[in-house]
Formats: C-alpha cells, sequence, structure tokens
C-alpha cells in the first residue's frame, strides 16, 4: 500500500484538511470524508454495537491481488466513530475444516445473542457457514462441521445478514442476484421452515442488511438495505411492515457511482444517530486510476424522514462524520487505534520476537505519520511512553498536535533493540484541551524505510 512520491504527496495534502482547530475538534464537519480504514484494504463492512462500542467486522482484500483474493475476516473497533482500534483477523477460512480452498471469505456479519459471537460467512460456491465463539475477539469456533445453508444448484448463497426482533425471532437473509431468507432457531446455527425465495426487489443485486426501528409515529418497520444494481452499484433499500415481506422498493441511500463499483451496506444507530457503512476504491485511487478488487471501507451519518423512509446521501467524500467523544491518552494506547495512518501496516508478526497478542503498527517509513483526532490533553501531558522495536538503526517520533507541521510537543528517539519492544519515555511540552494529534516519523542517515515497529503509547 506505499505510493510514489507524488500519490503520497496528494495523500498528505488532502489528509491535512482533516485538521481541526482544537477547541471544535469533537463536533466540527470534515471538508472531507475519506474511508475509515488506511492500513489494510477491507470491504463489505459489518457493524454491530454492544455495550457502547462499534464492533466493525470486515472482509479483506489481499493486498496486490487484481481479482477477488480473501482469506479471512477483521475487526476494527471505535467509541467514537473516527478513530479505529485494529485488532486484525478474528476468523479465517482455516476455521472451517470441511472448505479446502485458499480463496471466498466473503461477505459475513456478527450477532450477539446469549453471550455468545456469531459469525455468519459465505464461502464462494460452498453456502454459509457459521462460527461461533464466547467474545467478540474470538477464538471463533465452527458448531457444525458442515454449512448452514447450501442450495447447490446454483451459486446464490452469499451475503448474509441476520436480525434478532424484538419478540426474539431470529432471521438471516442472504442471496446474489436473488434474494432468500429463513427463521433461525434460538440457538442461532439451525433453521426452521423452508428456505423462503423472495420475489424480485426492483434493483436489488446481492449485500442485504436487516434491521428495524420505529417511525416518529412510532410505527415499527423493516428495512432491507443492499448493493444496488451493478455495476456500478449504489445502496438502495426496500420497506416493509412485517420482518419476512412483502418489500416495497424506496429507491437509494446512495445512488450509483463509478467511484464505487461495488458496494455493501451495513447500518447501524449509536450514540443517537444513525449510520451507513459501504465500500469504494478511494484509498486505491491515490496510488493508481487502473482498477483492482482493492477497496475501502467508508462510513456516513444517515438520516430518517418522519415516516421512516431514509434520506438520500451524496457520495461518501461528501458527507460528513463527527467526533462522538474526545480521545482519552491518559492510558495504554493501541498504536493501532488511528483515525489516519496511509502508508502504514499493521500485524502481528514480530520478526525476531514471539507472535504479538495485538496488533503493532510496522512499514514505517521516514516522512508517514499516524494521526489520532480530537485527544483530550485536559489540563495537560506532561510526559509521554511509546513501546517499540527496531530491527536496525531505528529512528525517532515527532509529536505534534493540530497539523503535520503543528506545534513540536516532543520528539522520542527509537534506537536499535534487537527487534524486542522496549519503552522510551520524553517530556512533552503542555499542551491543554482537546488536539489533533499526530505521530510524524523520521529516519536519520543509515536508514529511511523500515525504522521499527510501534506497538503502543500512553501519556501522563
Amino acid at each position: 500500500m506505499k505510493t510514489n512520491p507524488i500519490f503520497h504527496s496528494l495523500s498528505l495534502a488532502l489528509i491535512s484538511t482533516l485538521a481541526l482547530s482544537p477547541d471544535t475538534a469533537t463536533s466540527q464537519e470534515l471538508p472531507l470524508n475519506m474511508p475509515i480504514i488506511q492500513t489494510k484494504y477491507t470491504a463489505d463492512p459489518a457493524p454491530y454495537v454492544h455495550d457502547g462500542v462499534v464492533y466493525l467486522f470486515t472482509t479483506h482484500d489481499e493486498e496486490g491481488a487484481e481479482g477477488f483474493l480473501m482469506k479471512d475476516w477483521l475487526l476494527y473497533t471505535s467509541t467514537d466513530m473516527v478513530n479505529w482500534q485494529d485488532h486484525g483477523a478474528v476468523a479465517s477460512l482455516r476455521d472451517f475444516k470441511w472448505y479446502k480452498g485458499n480463496n471466498g471469505a466473503w461477505a459475513e456479519q456478527v450477532i450477539e445473542r446469549n453471550g455468545k459471537w456469531y459469525m455468519y460467512c459465505p464461502i464462494h460456491g460452498n453456502g454459509i457457514g457459521v462460527l461461533v465463539a464466547d467474545s467478540p475477539y474470538g477464538p471463533y469456533k465452527d458448531p457444525l462441521g458442515k454449512p448452514l445453508v447450501w442450495q447447490r444448484e446454483h451459486w446464490d448463497d452469499i451475503d448474509p445478514t441476520v436480525w434478532i426482533d424484538d419478540d426474539g425471532q431470529a432471521y438471516m437473509y442472504w442471496g446474489n442476484p436473488n434474494v432468500y431468507y429463513v427463521k433461525l432457531n434460538e440457538d442461532m446455527i439451525s433453521y426452521s421452515g423452508d428456505i423462503v425465495k423472495l420475489p424480485k426487489i426492483k434493483d436489488y443485486q446481492e449485500g442485504p442488511w436487516l434491521w428495524s426501528r420505529r417511525n416518529e409515529r412510532g410505527e415499527k418497520k423493516w428495512y432491507l438495505a443492499f448493493a444496488s444494481t451493478c455495476c456500478p452499484e449504489g445502496i438502495g433499500y426496500a420497506m416493509s411492515d412485517a420482518p419476512t415481506g412483502p418489500w416495497e422498493y424506496k429507491g437509494h441511500i446512495m445512488n450509483h457511482t463509478i467511484s464505487t463499483r461495488g458496494n455493501h451496506p451495513g447500518i447501524v444507530d449509536y450514540k443517537g444517530r444513525s449510520y451507513c457503512f459501504g465500500l469504494n476504491y478511494d484509498i486505491f485511487r491515490l496510488e493508481t486510476s487502473r482498477h483492482a478488487e482493492q477497496r475501502s471501507v467508508a462510513a456516513a451519518e444517515m438520516h430518517y424522514n418522519p415516516d421512516g423512509t431514509i434520506q438520500e446521501l451524496p457520495y461518501f467524500l461528501k458527507c460528513t462524520l463527527r467526533q462522538l467523544e474526545p480521545f482519552n491518552p491518559f492510558r495504554r494506547v493501541e498504536a493501532e487505534t488511528m483515525a489516519w495512518g496511509y502508508g502504514l501496516r499493521t500485524t502481528r508478526e514480530n520478526p525476531s520476537g514471539p507472535w504479538n497478542p495485538t496488533p503493532f503498527v510496522t512499514d514505517i517509513d521516514e516522512g508517514e505519520h499516524l494521526l489520532v483526532r480530537g485527544v483530550d490533553f485536559g489540563k495537560g501531558a506532561t510526559s509521554i511512553t511509546v513501546a517499540c522495536a527496531a530491527h536496525l538503526h531505528g529512528g525517532r517520533i515527532e509529536i505534534h498536535i493540530d497539523a503535520l507541521d503543528g506545534r513540536l510537543l516532543g520528539t522520542v528517539s527509537i534506537p536499535n533493540t534487537s527487534d524486542q519492544f522496549h519503552e522510551f519515555t520524553t517530556q512533552l511540552k503542555r499542551a491543554k484541551g482537546v488536539h489533533d494529534l499526530y505521530f510524524v516519523f523520521q529516519g536519520n542517515e543509515q536508514q529511511r524505510r523500515n525504522l521499527f515497529n510501534f506497538d503502543w503509547w500512553k501519556m501522563e
């Protein structure tokens, strides 16, 4: 995901518009809404809200692939909608022992019930499987040893979505180009009754997303959002007075646009706001104008009309995201928590050390940076400790606020550590209130690429 200097300079110019003034960092509307994940290529967002946290499960486009090459499922979390922590791959095709292929980890959805987390996974051409875990972070295990659904006469069985209604009945919808549903049993790993194929919904292509809510008149409505007819795909939706239909096409949440080509919606309510997640190629477009399946997840705030219909959104870049709460720096913060980190990567693979329990930031080159938005310094931080590991000559971390070239609070030097993580502390010039925080990475005469790995940081 590295770029040539021209595109790298372009990305920095674009992202510099994200800087917010200190007194409005948690509420100002942004002039640019780039994808929320930049360190990997992600697609098919499946957000889920639980105990005050947004759990964002995604698929993963392997870097460098031209077509779809997808082997695992990733997890990100946030409590403010702009800073996202990378938890790495929480499940993969290897968790389905009955599947012998090495590609096909398509659009999943995860839902919690009675303390268990259920991940519904399409494996293209082999039906829909289900994995179960005691935690959203896994480990996920296959309780069936076979697909939950597999209609062998066709390849329609992709893109499952699951919703548990107020009466406790769970439904699973799925399908491309046709849409199907079943009623899941309370165990969430079996179903009752027949698979029902719905009449064609106008503009439906794939990627259904099921949910329900009440409009301002108190009327309960059910919704089915979907990727609208390819290509390019938009995000359409239909509404119903029952979870099983009939479904009435209502139009677009986001219209067809060549900027997306494909799409896949995920809809949640969080902290009094509604959000539509989707995907596009905007990160890949910072590198090249050619097409490849190298997608990125984006999000935008979504609004309902009084009757429950949805106001159409412009394209993601023209939408806005507000930070919902200030970011607390006075705790251990995993370095893979960021609002922006283009050019960086995250991994658990430490070349000379043990497999890390959490991801860390790697592939750090001179001049790259990591942005954490809306950091609340309170009455002022006096020091920062970072955990880093350097294989060769190391480098340094410059700590700026409000802009890439904003006020310099301090610099941390990272020497050779033989790939072992060590803690380094430096004093900070006092900054009060809320600021955007930039970790700017610098090398030296001996080394300008792959400077060091960055595990976590904490201010005091």
